[in-house]
């Protein structure tokens, strides 16, 4: 993407949340990792997110993270827009990294600086630094599980910042959702931050979602989204169901751990975690076949073991 103007047309959809693919030394395998992209991006997906909370960017340094930004998108090129995560709390890191993904043509997805005590103001100010560095404008990421939520007032602050093209919403309090879509759809590209309940952001008016778990099970997800794309409700809402007993296992051991786990039993490159994060292994790994057994039965699913 060349500019502000082609990240707001282009920003829509269902993004795969790209994992990286570490060996069991904790190195990169960018061959692995390419092999996913292609996956994705040839059943249809409309764009991927790289480097993100579950692409275990915090265990990176700000150099492997500049090394991963540009494999992707030699890899990727212009065919479907790309999400660069940027965030952190070092602020010089975060712009470093914003600029590059700007020059690079992918969109910065940034969050609030996670750093103790930090006011709304702050997160605002912060925001307004970053936002002028990236050619392409920036994604705002709102993302809880940092330990920040910014309530809708705040991002409509954000919304109002020159450059800030879209918000990735992880806060899915149905009363944050309802107001978020109300207030800024149409000012800016809305995201769904979650495939874990997806549904209900979509019908208020979200623009598009991104999905970590279509790492492992891309054809169930693309299918769900589609069939809400075409306003059936009813497929979309019997798809979800599919899948829910996998979605327990997730919330019992974690992201992007069973992802991975999952996507080596298909014979698809999620190999290892990085520590501090452990790989699943033992009866842990029995229950994920199970799972994935059990949705191989059901053609809707479209998942198939190696």
């Amino acid at each position: 993407m060349k500019d502000i103007y082609e990240s707001q047309a282009r920003l829509r959809g269902i993004f795969n949340i790209t994992v990286t693919p570490f060996t069991a030394r904790g190195e990169f395998d960018f061959a692995g990792l390419a092999r996913n992209v292609e996956r994705v991006i040839a059943l249809g997906y409309d764009g991927i997110l790289i480097g993100g909370t579950y692409g275990e960017f915090p265990t990176m340094t700000t150099e492997e993270r500049a090394v991963l930004f540009r494999k992707v998108m030699d890899v990727v090129g212009d065919r479907v827009p790309v999400m660069l995560c940027s965030a952190g709390s070092d602020a010089r890191a975060v712009s470093e990294l914003t600029r590059l993904a700007g020059e690079l043509g992918g969109l910065p997805m940034v969050t609030p600086p996670f750093v103790s005590e930090v006011t709304h103001s702050q997160i605002v100010s912060f925001f307004k630094q970053m936002a002028p560095l990236s050619r392409t404008g920036i994604l705002v990421y709102n993302a809880p599980g940092i330990g920040i939520t910014l309530p809708p007032a705040v991002l409509e602050e954000l919304a109002d910042i020159e450059g800030v093209v879209g918000i990735k919403q992880g806060d899915l309090n149905p009363t944050a959702i309802d107001q978020i879509a109300n207030r800024l759809g149409g000012r800016l590209r809305l995201f769904c931050a979650s495939d874990l309940a997806f549904l209900g952001p979509m019908m208020c008016g979200f623009d598009g979602i991104s999905t970590t778990n279509s790492g492992a099970l891309p054809e169930v997800i693309l299918a769900t989204y589609r069939a809400l794309e075409k306003g059936d409700a009813a497929t979309a809402r019997e798809l979800h169901q599919l899948w829910y007993p996998y979605r327990v296992l997730v919330r019992r051991h974690g992201q992007p751990q069973l992802v991975k786990a999952a996507m080596n039993l298909r014979g698809f490159d999620g190999h290892h975690v990085r520590s501090p994060l452990i790989d699943l292994e033992g009866g842990v790994i029995e229950e994920v076949k199970a799972e994935l057994l059990r949705l191989a039965q059901d053609p809707r699913s479209g998942v198939t073991l190696k």
